[in-house]
């Protein structure tokens, strides 16, 4: 990858949590423009005393040029004994169709805006039904929040027509964890997601190596009881190929896996768990058909694709090396933003069309 300039995002070290960008559609999704044409990259700075969205242009070329911060209203919060990632989580920013999401882990909320080109305009802070919200999933009007404290929860919500988020009866869920709260950074859960087909509800628990699956029914509540898949390797982040097929990055064994999602809710695994030789395998982002994963202990980001057999393959270990403890990522426009939280910064890369 040929890295663009850094861009100074003047965050805490350590307390960044997400990132996202306008511009782009997940697989599935329809992307509607901004209305003025631009493309934002956003990210949240998790500050204790008040969290805030830091926003940047992206140009055609794929610089960044920061325009403002902007107050959620809600505060920043911490997992115990995080090593860079204050949250240990991914998801925690998400944007789609015009509005952006994110959570306020110190107060326990989540904050909707609508994102008019690279303003935000605030429209609502709603409690997240649980401690320490950590994650965000959103399709078409469904909304599911992971809070991460206790015994872990996911709670559901239905974004309604005017643009406020209404809580779904029968859509909260314990995931029966014995964690404190805060809990410790490498026992909370990860990341909570939606599967393409909108059937089910997915999160991820990093070392306790599981993914639970819970069934949506038709007004957005979820079962009582979620099927729970093992994954040995560490499941942290994860994301879905163009068919629809799971790939989750594993934090433990520092590879990636990709599972196919049965109609039971089941995980079957597709080939072998792919290791990558790096350290703290945690974030995953889709670019077109290549995979990348961001290495936070060797600060580097690893690039994996699909072969014609179907088979998850590493393209190379080491795809750019980032400096500073990568964390996050996003897409926009064919360009790669790699959040690090150590450096306090956004490095952005151009994805070739072999993926490199």
């Amino acid at each position: 990858m040929r890295s663009k300039r850094i861009i100074a995002a003047t965050l805490l070290a350590g307390l960044v949590s997400g990132l996202f960008a306008s511009g782009t559609a997940e697989a599935g999704e329809r992307h509607r423009p901004d209305h003025d044409g631009t493309h934002a990259v956003f990210v949240q700075t998790n500050k204790p005393s008040g969290n805030t969205i830091v926003v940047y242009d992206r140009e055609k070329d794929g610089d960044l040029r920061r325009v403002r911060e902007v107050r959620t209203g809600g505060l920043g919060g911490a997992t115990l004994g995080p090593p860079v990632d204050a949250l240990a989580s991914q998801g925690s920013l998400i944007f789609q169709n015009d509005l952006l999401f994110a959570v306020n882990a110190g107060s326990n909320t989540v904050t909707l805006f609508r994102v008019k080109g690279d303003r935000l305009e605030r429209l609502q802070v709603i409690g997240s039904g649980g401690l320490l919200p950590v994650s965000i999933a959103v399709r078409e009007d469904l909304v599911y929040v992971l809070n991460a404290g206790g015994a872990g929860a996911v709670q559901g919500y239905r974004l309604e027509k005017n643009k406020r988020l209404v809580p779904i009866t029968g859509a909260h869920r314990s995931l029966g964890l014995n964690n404190t709260n805060p809990p410790a950074f490498a026992t909370s859960p990860a990341q909570v997601g939606i599967s393409p087909d909108g059937h089910f509800v997915l999160v991820s628990t990093k070392t306790l190596n599981i993914i639970f699956t819970f069934a949506i029914g038709r007004s957005g509540q979820l079962a009582r009881q979620p099927i729970a898949n093992t994954d040995e390797g560490g499941p942290f982040g994860f994301t879905f190929d163009t068919r629809g097929k799971l790939v989750v990055s594993e934090t433990t064994a520092n590879a990636a896996t990709r599972f196919r999602l049965l109609p039971n809710g089941r995980l079957a695994q597709i080939g072998p768990s792919v290791p990558n030789g790096q350290t703290a395998s945690c974030w995953i982002q889709r670019v077109g058909r290549f995979f990348y994963v961001a290495n936070a202990g060797t600060s580097t980001i690893s690039s994996y694709t699909i072969d014609s057999r179907g088979n998850l393959v590493l393209l190379a270990a080491v795809a750019a090396a980032t400096g500073g403890g990568s964390i996050d990522m996003t897409t926009s426009g064919g360009f790669l933003y790699v959040q690090n939280a150590a450096a306090g910064n956004v490095q952005g890369y151009k994805v070739n069309r072999n993926g490199s």
